[in-house]
This record gives C-alpha cells, sequence and structure tokens, in this order.
C-alpha cells in the first residue's frame, strides 16, 4: 500500500459522448436559471440536484462556462433587489429582523446554488480568475443589500441606536444584533470596519466625553473610578455578546481615552477624595481600582507614583522636623516605621507590588529622612530601647521582624558611620550595664549590620563581646588570687575595655571612697602582673554600685546606683548636711553630670534618698543637701537611674560630629590612594566622584572635604599634580 502513489481527487468527464443541439446552451441555462428561482422562493424540494449537476457540468465541458457564471450574477442580482425592497419595506423594529431573516434565505439559497455549480466553481472559476460562487453571493448582498442607498444609513443609526439604548440602561434583544454583527463580519472585516465599527467607536467616544463631564462634576474620585470600572466592564461584555473580538482594543481604548486619560489630574488631586486622602485613609479598594485603570492609559501609573513621591515627601519631611515629634527618639523612629509600614501594606495590596512604586517609596524615604541629620543617632535610640526592655517576652520570629524593619531605615542612612559611632556608644551601655534583653538578640542586630555593610564595619562591636567574655575569667581569676583577701570590704567587678573597641571618652578623675580605692589599687597590681605592657585607666562614668543604706526607723534598703551616685551617698556616712559646692569639692565630679546624679538621688519621687533645700527641679550652685531618713520604698532594691535626657546635648551632639569627620578622613585618604594606585592618573572630577562612589556605603563624603584630603596626599608625597595641566593628579609609586 505504501508503494502506491496518491493520487489527487479530480471530477472525471462522462464516458458516453453527448450530442449538442444549437439551443443546447439556452435551453439548459433556463433549466439552471428555473432551480435559481425555485431556490429562492422556498421550493427546492422539487428539484433534482443530481440532473441540476449534470446540466451546469455539461455547460462547463462544452466551454458555455461564461454563460452560465453571468448569468448567475444577472439571476442573483434580480432576487437581491428584490430582497432589498422587501427590507427597505419593514418598518421599526421589523427592519432588522428582516434583514436577519433575508440573510439567513440567502446563505441556506448560496449553499444550494454553490452545490449545483461544483464543477464551475472548482474549474472554470479558477482558471479564468472570477469570484468563487459563495464569495460572490457575499459581494452581491454586500453591493444590493447592505450598501443600498436606503438600507446602509438606516442599518446603522438602528445599531448604534440600540447600543445607546443598551447604555442607558435597556434590555435589547443581544442574539438579533449578534446575527447582524455577524453578517457585517462574514461580508469581510472592511464592511465591519467602515460600515459599523469606525461609527460607532466615533458615536461611543462622544458619548463617553459628555457622560465623563457629567460625573467628574458631581462625584467624588472613588465614585467616578467605580463608575468607569463599570462602563468599562460593559463594553467588554459588550464585546463578547455581539461585536468583534478585536473591537475590545479599540473601544476598551476609547472609553480608557475619555474616562480615565482625559481626567487623570483632575481625579488624583480632586479634593477631599483624590489620591491623597486614599493614602491618608487606607483606603485599599479604591487604590487598587485606580491602579488597575490609570495601569490602562500611557502616563497613568507615572502620575500616581508623582503624587505619591510629593505627599510622601512632604508628610515625611514634615514629621522629620516636627519638634514635638523629636522630643522622643524611639517615638519619632516607630512613626517612621509605622509610616514604611503603611505604604509597603498600599503597595502589596493595592499596587500590586509594583516594582516602581517600591522604589518611589525608597527613594522618598532617604530623602526626608536624612533631611534630619540626627536621624542615625534616634535610629540607634530605636534599637537601644528594644534591646534594652522593648522586646521582652517577644518571641524570637516578632524580634527578627522588628530588627529587620529597623535595618530597612539602617538602608535609607546616607551617615552610617555616624549611626556606627552611636550605636557602638549604646551598646557599650548595655553591655556595661547588664541591660541587654538577650546576647541572641544583640549578635542577630550584629550580623545584619556585618552582612549590610561588611566585616570592618562590625569588628569593633564584636570585640566589645570579646572584652565582656574575657573580664568574666579575669575576675575569677582575681578572686582565686591572694589580693583578694578583703575580708568585709566591698566586693569588685571589673570590665577591662580594649581601648579601640569601646567608645571611652576620657573622663575626668573621680574621687572614690577611701575603701573603694583599696580594692581598686590591689585589682590594678593583680592585672598588669598578670598582663604585660598594658595600662589601666578607671573610667568612672560608666561604672554602677550597689550599696546597703540603713534610714529612719532602721529600715534597710539596697539602692542600685550610678558609680558617681555611689561616692556622693558615701560621703553622707560622716555628715548630715552637705552643701552642692562641698560635693563638688570631694568628688570632683564634672559639674554637668553631678548636676543629673544630685537630680535622681534628690528629686525623683519614691527615689529621693537625699533631701534638698530649697526644693525646686533644677540643681542651683547654692544647694544644700541632707540625707533622708524619711525616705520609705516598698521594695528592698531600689534602682536609682541618672536622670539625663536620651538625647545628646548640644556640646556632646558637636563632639560626635567632629569625632565622626576625624574619623572619616583617613576613609577618604585610603579611597583616594587606592584609586590612584589602580589608575596611575586622574582629574579632578573624576577622583571626586569614584571616591564618592567607594564610599556611599557608609557616608556621602563632601568634594570639600575631598580637595582638602587630596592636598593633604600632596604634601605627604603621595600624590603630585601634573605640570602641564593643574588638574591632573599623578600618583607618586
Amino acid at each position: 500500500m505504501s508503494a502506491q502513489k496518491k493520487r489527487n481527487f479530480k471530477i472525471e468527464a462522462f464516458k458516453h459522448r453527448v450530442e449538442l443541439d444549437p439551443n443546447y446552451a439556452e435551453r439548459t441555462w433556463r433549466v439552471l436559471e428555473h432551480a435559481i428561482h425555485e431556490i429562492y422562493n422556498h421550493n427546492a424540494s422539487g428539484l433534482s440536484f443530481e440532473e441540476l449537476y449534470r446540466n451546469a457540468y455539461n455547460m462547463v465541458l462544452h466551454k458555455y462556462g461564461e454563460k452560465l457564471y453571468s448569468g448567475l450574477v444577472n439571476t442573483m442580482t434580480g432576487h437581491l433587489k428584490e430582497i432589498a425592497r422587501s427590507i427597505e419595506a419593514a418598518q421599526g423594529g421589523f427592519f432588522l429582523e428582516e434583514l436577519n431573516v433575508k440573510w439567513g434565505d440567502h446563505n441556506k439559497a448560496l449553499q444550494m446554488i454553490r452545490d449545483i455549480l461544483m464543477y464551475m466553481d472548482r474549474t472554470f472559476v479558477p482558471s479564468n480568475h472570477k469570484t468563487p460562487v459563495h464569495e460572490l453571493g457575499l459581494n452581491l448582498w454586500r453591493d444590493n443589500i447592505i450598501h443600498s442607498s436606503k438600507i446602509q444609513t438606516r442599518l446603522l443609526d438602528m445599531l448604534l441606536d440600540l447600543i445607546h439604548r443598551e447604555r442607558t440602561g435597556e434590555v435589547i434583544n443581544r442574539g438579533l444584533m449578534r446575527n447582524i454583527t455577524k453578517m457585517l463580519m462574514d461580508l469581510g472585516s472592511s464592511v465591519y470596519q467602515e460600515d459599523f465599527e469606525k461609527p460607532f467607536l466615533g458615536v461611543s467616544a462622544s458619548f463617553y466625553s459628555v457622560e465623563s463631564q457629567q460625573l467628574i462634576e458631581c462625584c467624588d474620585c472613588g465614585e467616578y473610578l467605580r463608575k468607569a470600572e463599570r462602563r468599562l466592564n460593559e463594553e467588554i461584555e459588550r464585546v463578547s455578546h455581539y461585536l468583534d473580538v478585536k473591537s475590545e482594543v479599540k473601544i476598551t481604548s476609547v472609553v480608557e481615552g475619555e474616562m480615565i486619560a482625559n481626567h487623570m489630574q483632575r481625579l488624583v488631586h480632586m479634593e477631599n477624595s483624590g489620591l491623597v486622602s486614599m493614602l491618608v485613609d487606607d483606603k485599599y479598594e479604591d487604590l487598587s481600582r485606580m491602579y488597575n485603570l490609570f495601569h490602562r492609559v500611557p502616563d497613568g501609573l507615572s502620575t500616581i507614583k508623582d503624587v505619591m513621591t510629593s505627599h510622601l515627601r512632604e508628610t515625611g519631611k514634615q514629621l522629620v522636623s516636627d519638634p514635638e515629634k523629636l522630643k522622643d527618639p524611639v517615638d519619632f523612629v516607630q512613626h517612621l516605621l509605622d509610616e514604611k509600614d503603611k505604604y509597603d501594606k498600599i503597595i502589596s495590596k493595592a499596587f500590586n507590588n509594583d516594582k516602581t512604586f517600591q522604589n518611589a517609596l525608597n527613594s522618598s524615604f532617604e530623602y526626608f529622612i536624612n533631611q534630619n541629620n540626627r536621624s542615625p543617632e534616634f535610629i540607634s535610640l530605636y534599637v537601644d530601647d528594644k534591646l534594652r526592655k522593648g522586646l521582652k517576652g517577644v518571641s524570637e520570629e516578632d524580634v527578627e521582624v522588628v530588627l529587620d524593619k529597623v535595618m530597612m531605615l539602617f538602608r535609607y542612612l546616607q551617615e552610617k558611620d555616624v549611626f556606627e559611632k552611636y550605636y557602638k556608644q549604646h551598646l557599650a551601655k548595655r553591655l556595661l550595664s547588664g541591660k541587654s534583653v538577650s546576647d541572641d538578640t544583640e549578635r542577630s542586630m550584629i550580623v545584619k549590620l556585618k552582612t549590610e555593610c561588611g566585616y570592618q564595619f562590625t569588628s569593633k562591636l564584636e570585640g566589645m563581646f570579646t572584652d565582656m567574655k574575657t573580664s568574666i575569667d579575669t575576675m575569677q581569676g582575681f578572686y582565686s588570687s591572694q589580693y583578694s583577701e578583703i575580708g568585709d570590704g566591698p566586693t569588685l567587678a571589673v570590665q577591662v575595655l580594649t581601648t579601640g573597641s569601646w567608645p571611652t571618652q576620657p573622663s575626668a578623675p573621680c574621687n572614690l571612697p577611701a575603701e573603694i580605692v583599696v580594692i581598686c589599687e590591689k585589682f590594678r597590681t593583680y592585672y598588669l602582673g598578670t598582663h604585660t605592657g598594658r595600662r589601666l585607666t578607671w573610667q568612672t562614668n560608666m561604672g554602677t554600685a550597689d550599696i546597703k543604706a540603713t534610714f529612719g526607723k532602721g529600715q534597710k534598703h539596697e539602692l542600685n546606683v550610678s558609680t558617681y551616685q555611689m561616692c556622693i551617698l558615701m560621703l553622707f556616712n560622716s555628715a548630715d548636711q552637705l552643701t552642692y559646692r562641698e560635693i563638688e569639692q570631694a568628688t570632683e565630679i564634672p559639674p554637668s553630670d553631678l548636676k543629673r546624679c544630685l537630680q535622681s538621688l534628690a528629686c525623683v519621687k519614691g527615689k529621693n534618698v537625699l533631701r534638698k533645700e530649697p526644693m525646686s527641679k533644677d540643681i542651683a550652685e547654692d544647694d544644700a543637701f541632707y540625707f533622708n531618713d524619711k525616705f520609705m520604698s516598698k521594695f528592698f532594691k531600689v534602682k536609682i537611674g541618672t536622670v539625663a535626657a536620651q538625647k545628646e546635648s548640644e556640646p556632646e551632639k558637636q563632639e560626635t560630629r567632629q569625632r565622626v569627620e576625624e574619623d572619616r578622613k583617613p576613609q577618604i585618604e585610603a579611597a583616594i590612594v587606592r584609586i590612584m594606585k589602580s589608575r596611575r592618573v586622574l582629574d579632578h572630577n573624576t577622583i571626586v566622584t569614584e571616591v564618592t562612589s567607594q564610599l556611599q556605603s557608609r557616608f556621602l563624603p563632601n568634594p570639600v572635604i575631598i580637595k582638602k584630603r587630596i592636598e593633604s596626599l600632596i604634601e605627604r608625597e603621595f600624590l603630585e599634580r601634573d605640570k602641564a595641566d593643574r588638574k591632573l593628579y599623578r600618583y607618586l609609586a
């Protein structure tokens, strides 16, 4: 079977010989013409299709194909003209129904005629470049019916009127509409487009232009968008029911243009209901609708993004410059985090997690967080608050969430080195006072900082943990040695801190009580005996003490105080009353620290182990202090904190800023040398750009400072200026 040649199907000529008479063609055509009339008159049941087929076949065979073809055209045209008159006579709503019925009849007739003339269709039509029978029938219908002067305009008006009525809420015969529009599509895409689609789109544009103008005057933004969305869905549904599927893009484009694109600016800026109002009130549904509708038009999303960015920057700027908010750093940062959470939720729920909006949110936060140069300090204080007490009893997962949120704010900071300075100070206080919520949480935060900024950023922070562990071993060694034989004297717990790792400031010497000095000296002797080449400096401003006190009526309490407060209280063992100046002279505590210590000992209700005269909140230099015999507390252990502003005072702030600037100098110089070493020769502007690029993960270097560091490197002969071009620098190996 597979070896046999495949043959194409063809209609063989009849084998018997046909005798022709002179009137054969005319007579045969009359038979066929009569059959066509009968088909159009619904009397086809009495016809012999085999005989008709044979007649048509013979005419083509005997070269009368042209007569057959032209006769067909004339006969069909005559019938279609009659049909046209019948359709024209139909009144009102019956017009479309009549057209639909006649179209159905014409299609059935066309099918039968095509079957009879199949041989002509397959042989004569292609060889003589004629239009096939079915297509011919459609073209004749188009020319005689659809393009009839009395039908064409009436048909269009009726279709557009029905669509208008449906848009205004009436129910129409969608089945009939579908049949008529399908007829137009069957007649060719150009007929559908020219005779219906183009006028339909034009009328739709006018309709939606008027409606959108009316709605925008009387509706708020949310309501307008709901109606626009409903109109869009109606048009999509309309296409699916009775229009060409290709019309969907065109009609939706018209609705989008008239109802959205033409009113975008007015919608987003609408007072009390526009985009800003939606953002403020967390209207996720309305925002999502706006996003989906604006997504469909050019520049729609960029319009939303620009308004959101502008609003965010404005509110953010107000937040970071509001004196009330700046009073409490923890509250300030919490507001930032709440704002970030709010917009993250909006972008997730309403804006489809669109990257463009996420980038806009990030750039806005970066913009306004860096407007306030205290942001690094405040973020560190927030972490400090959380790691001291704020995360007690919170699950590990929730702790990670809080730390991740803080890291997100940290990424926005341009001055990450300033944050590092403060973080080191706050971490030091937590570790030394034993106030950290947990070592694991502290280490988790350091790992996050390390991941973000590299090992160099956190090496000193990790060194602080190492010192704390080493100090425990040192104290065990001290107490197991002979130096610790102190009898009933005070016990000492020392943390030995490596100078480079800790943010120790040179502290003014403070006069410790004699019994404390004795044990301190014993520890110094022990430590220096076991470690060579080291020097110990006491940081009395960073220590704490537990002292036992007996008040009136023999009431005993254990007071947890700072080292400075201990020095003050021990003076009252030998005196009932001391003036501020006497205390200052005896202890040599710096005045600012002394005032804060006295404030916490004498002015805080429930902690006032001293009495002050005259009684006031502030400490004056002529105040007198007494031991408060009447002090009472329901707790045996009483912790007396030092009254201190969480934030730095202005001089402290200046000092920190100065230290940061000093620390930046070697980093800038190192970056310049690295760049010049690899590039050998560079102009000034390129160096500034490269240095900024290298250091921006830690801070944004000031071009003026970079210039000064270049001058310094030239003086020290790391670089030299080009002799021909003063703006060029050369690296000196």
